[in-house]
C-alpha cells in the first residue's frame, strides 16, 4: 500500500458503486476490500484512488478496516481525464479457449469502452447459454482488473453475446462501424479511419464499432450483409493477424489516428 508523499499515478486504483460514494467517506467492499486488508495489508492512512466508474473519482485515506468492508475518506476529488475522445466498442466473434480474455484485458488497457461478443457463421465454439452467465461474470472481472491497472476512469462495459442478425442491426448506433476482413485488399483501415476522424468537430466524441471475425474468418456473405448494414470493409496490412491480436491492432491504429497517443492534453473524460 502506498503512503503519504508519493505519486497519485501509482496508487492502487479501486471501482465501486455510486451509491458507495457519499459526500466525504467511499466504502469499499468485497472482494476489493480483502484486496486492500490481506494482500495490500492497508491500514489507516494509506491513500489510494477510488473511481465510481461514471463522474465522480478521489484521492481517498482509509478511515479503518473491518471484515469486508473498508471505509475511506474523501481527501480530494481528481480530474477525470484518462478516457479517449474516440469510444471504440470491439465486436468479437466468440473464439476458441480464453482468447477473448485475452481480447478484453488488452483492449481495456488500450482505451476500448465496450465489447460485444457475438456468433458468427464460422465460429467453432459451441456456445452455451446455460454456462454462459459464468463466463460473463468472468470476463467483467478481467475487465474491471485491467482497467484498473491502465488507470481508466471507466470499466468498459462487456455485453452478453449476440447473434450475427442482431449484430448487424447495431450498426446505426455507431459513428463508424469497421468490418475486419482479412481478405479485403484494397482499403486499410487508417485509410478508412482518417478522412472521418479529421471531419470530426474538435472535442466531440465518436462511436466506432469494429468488427473481428473468429478463427477462420469471415465468410464473403457476411463481408456483403456487413457492408449493406453501413460496415466499411477494411484490411489490418498485408500480414495476417490471429483473431485475438486483431481487434487490439484495430482499436490502437484508430486512438493513434485520432492523436490520442500525441499530447496529453488530447486526452478527454
Amino acid at each position: 500500500m502506498l503512503n503519504k508523499g508519493q505519486d497519485d499515478e501509482n496508487m492502487q486504483r479501486y471501482f465501486v458503486t455510486p451509491e458507495q460514494f457519499q459526500p466525504d467517506t467511499v466504502v469499499i467492499s468485497g472482494e476489493d476490500a480483502r484486496h486492500i486488508a490481506k494482500v495490500m495489508r492497508g491500514k489507516a492512512g494509506d491513500k489510494l484512488i477510488v473511481s465510481d466508474g461514471v463522474s465522480r473519482e478521489a484521492l481517498v485515506e482509509i478511515a479503518g478496516i473491518e471484515p469486508g468492508e473498508v471505509t475511506a475518506n474523501i481527501v480530494e476529488l481528481l480530474d477525470m481525464t484518462h478516457e479517449p475522445r474516440i469510444k471504440i466498442t470491439v465486436a468479437q466473434s466468440l473464439p476458441k479457449g480464453d482468447k477473448l480474455e485475452t481480447v478484453i484485458q488488452k483492449c481495456t488497457e488500450i482505451g476500448a469502452v465496450a465489447f460485444v461478443p457475438f456468433l458468427s457463421e464460422r465460429t467453432i465454439v459451441q456456445y452455451d447459454e446455460r454456462k454462459e452467465s459464468k463466463r460473463l461474470e468472468r470476463w467483467r472481472k478481467i475487465c474491471k482488473e485491467a482497467a484498473e491497472q491502465a488507470h481508466r476512469n471507466i470499466v468498459p462495459e462487456v455485453h452478453s453475446p449476440l447473434s450475427w442478425k442482431l449484430l448487424l442491426k447495431s450498426f446505426s448506433g455507431y459513428d463508424a462501424v469497421y468490418f475486419c476482413y482479412e481478405k479485403e485488399e484494397g482499403l486499410q483501415l487508417r485509410s478508412a479511419a482518417a478522412p472521418w476522424l479529421s471531419a470530426l468537430p474538435p472535442q466531440s466524441p465518436g462511436r466506432v464499432l469494429v468488427i473481428v471475425g473468429p478463427e477462420g474468418g469471415f465468410s464473403p456473405e457476411e463481408c456483403l450483409a456487413a457492408e449493406e448494414a453501413g460496415a466499411v470493409s477494411v484490411g489490418l496490412g498485408r500480414r495476417i493477424l490471429r483473431c485475438e491480436t486483431a481487434g487490439m491492432v484495430a482499436a490502437a491504429c484508430i486512438l493513434y489516428e485520432s492523436g490520442e497517443m500525441g499530447e496529453l492534453e488530447q486526452c478527454h473524460p
